[in-house]
């Protein structure tokens, strides 16, 4: 079995923000030479995320607020007594997850037509917590071509 390992450092300007994967997880997968099997992507910090789903920026605000809604900023979460003021990104990576596998099929990576990212949304995105983001990004290598609208930008 053939395995291959790249680490990344992300430094974002916001507390909380998305950064595009995809093209870097390309060129890591051009740099590993795999033809068929699948990408491990794992956020690696406990208040960031990854994950697939359409790269649309409604879509972005919606799951923004989705999250607020379910795990708002506020003061008193019994974790802030450690001196942390950051329990809410603990509950809403809680809701992305750290890690997603991507199939790899043809040295490429597989998604679906609409699975895109922009780190925590054109392949997979990172998630909006108050650390590092990451997000993953097909660039729609499907039969049916890119979908209107679906750059490679980063928020």
């Amino acid at each position: 079995m053939k395995s291959h390992t790249e680490y990344f450092t992300f430094n974002t300007k916001k507390k909380r923000e998305l950064v595009h994967l995809t093209p870097k997880l390309e060129e890591v997968l051009e740099r590993a030479n795999v033809a068929e099997g699948f990408m491990l992507v794992s956020a690696m910090h406990i208040t960031a995320g990854v994950f697939v789903n359409d790269n649309e920026p409604g879509l972005h605000e919606d799951i923004w607020k989705w999250l607020e809604g379910i795990a708002p900023f506020k003061d008193d979460y019994a974790h802030h007594r450690t001196g942390e003021d950051n329990g809410d990104a603990h509950l809403k990576s809680l809701l992305i997850h750290h890690e997603v596998i991507v199939p790899i099929t043809k040295g490429r990576l597989d998604l679906g037509t609409w699975q895109q990212g922009s780190d925590g949304i054109d392949a997979s995105r990172a998630l909006p917590c108050p650390r590092p983001r990451m997000q993953l990004r097909d660039r729609l290598r499907s039969r049916r071509g890119p979908a209107p609208g679906t750059g490679c930008e980063s928020w």
